[in-house]
């Protein structure tokens, strides 16, 4: 699988319907955000209006802490948003820590400029310009020390390059985001909107940095990137506070079982964040095709065939059923 998340494939392959299935192939929150019951009419009727993609903005710079002095760009997803950094910044080598979120490497590579794969940010070659980080890293939840980074992006940007961090999964990580912390360094930042508040379909996401590049990003999106119901729902969101803290001790606590149930059905799980765990298993292939049969959907990768992730069931009769499940396939291989 290239992405998680898509059910048709496995309906494809052992059939049944979308209500048969339980996806634990994606990193995104099971308990999604409660949809405003007051969204205007004109959000659904009439364009989207300038001081609603202000109202998202402000909403966005409280919640990730974004610097005053840096720019924000909003689009219809993070996918969109790392689709074009390629055309906003400058030509040069590029470096990827990796193994991480294909994509990356994927939009990089299409623009003729294949990215070179390092393990470290401490490994990044002499001659690199860009250099991109996911942190947390997805799968793994690998995760650089904010202190790091600066360091990385001042050497960078002494060269005219710059340091790229897709934030995915920091929401769930307090702390672990360096936006709070720039200066002026050459430093761009990636924020995801739906998986953390379980909205993906609202296809919202943000880049935060150097205001050049920014706005260079901003119109390249033209108008109205963003849905008027998009708009309203992801301010109400950033904004709601409590929400994130509440939200994040219950993910905490719902990995907790969600380990403890994947070890105790033979897994080792080395990996990962509040919303995926990662685990190793000699044959992942096999479990997770096992799995599939039993209606339960999960994430193995080409490039690592020992790994398999699980995101959140959400519950705990989910988790009970996933256990059983388990238990079913490990006796079955």
């Amino acid at each position: 699988m290239e992405h998680g998340g898509d059910l048709s494939l496995a309906i494809e392959r052992f059939g049944g319907t979308r209500e048969d299935w339980m996806d634990l192939s994606t990193g995104i929150n099971p308990y999604s955000y409660p949809l405003p019951k007051d969204i205007s009419s004109d959000a659904w009727t009439a364009l989207p209006a300038k001081a609603a993609e202000e109202r998202l903005s402000s909403a966005a710079r409280h919640a990730y802490r974004v610097p005053e002095h840096s720019g924000l760009a909003a689009g219809p997803g993070t996918q969109i948003l790392l689709s074009l950094l390629p055309s906003v910044l400058p030509d040069g080598p590029v470096a990827l820590v990796s193994p991480t979120y294909s994509s990356h490497a994927a939009v990089w590579t299409r623009e003729g400029r294949s990215p070179v794969e390092i393990s470290s940010i401490h490994a990044v070659p002499a001659h690199a310009k860009i250099v991109v980080l996911v942190n947390p890293n997805n799968p793994d939840g690998r995760l650089v020390d904010v202190r790091s980074l600066l360091d990385i992006a001042r050497t960078l940007s002494a060269r005219g390059g710059y340091l790229v961090v897709d934030e995915a999964f920091a929401d769930v990580v307090p702390g672990s985001s360096v936006l709070p912390h720039l200066a002026q360094e050459n430093v761009l930042v990636l924020r995801s909107f739906g998986k953390f508040f379980g909205l993906a379909g609202l296809r919202i996401g943000f880049l935060a940095g150097p205001k050049a590049v920014t706005d260079q990003l901003s119109a390249k999106l033209e108008s109205w990137s963003l849905s008027g119901p998009a708009l309203e729902v992801g301010a109400t969101a950033l904004r709601d506070d409590a929400f994130r803290e509440r939200m994040n001790r219950r993910l905490a606590d719902e990995m907790a079982d969600l380990t403890l149930a994947l070890s105790e059905g033979g897994l080792s799980v080395f990996g990962g964040t509040p919303l995926y765990a990662l685990a190793g298993l000699r044959n992942a292939r096999a479990l997770h095709e096992a799995l599939a049969r039993r209606r339960i959907w999960t994430r193995i990768f080409d490039y690592a065939p020992t790994w398999i992730r699980f995101g959140l069931p959400g519950g705990q009769a989910k988790l009970a059923q996933l256990s059983e499940a388990l238990a079913e396939a490990q006796k079955e291989l």
